[in-house]
């Protein structure tokens, strides 16, 4: 995969829980108190951070939002 495809699929996640979050008229610090995760940790999570507890705070957060993958 190249650097452009990943920042491509970055941006990828990141708009579609964005715009998820929009329709239900939720903001992120609603959202990580729903999911009881830190403010940051959600950011970074949304932002396509890699981390291995990024990608399970993504699998709650597309389960909240009825996001599939």
């Amino acid at each position: 995969m190249t650097e452009q495809n990943l920042v491509e699929g970055a941006q990828a996640i990141t708009s579609k829980i964005k715009i998820r979050l929009l329709e239900k008229g939720m903001s992120q610090i609603e959202l990580s108190e729903l999911i009881s995760e830190g403010p940051q940790q959600v950011n970074r999570a949304i932002h396509a951070d890699t981390s291995p507890k990024s990608v399970n705070i993504r699998q709650k957060i597309y389960r909240v939002l009825d996001i599939k993958e």
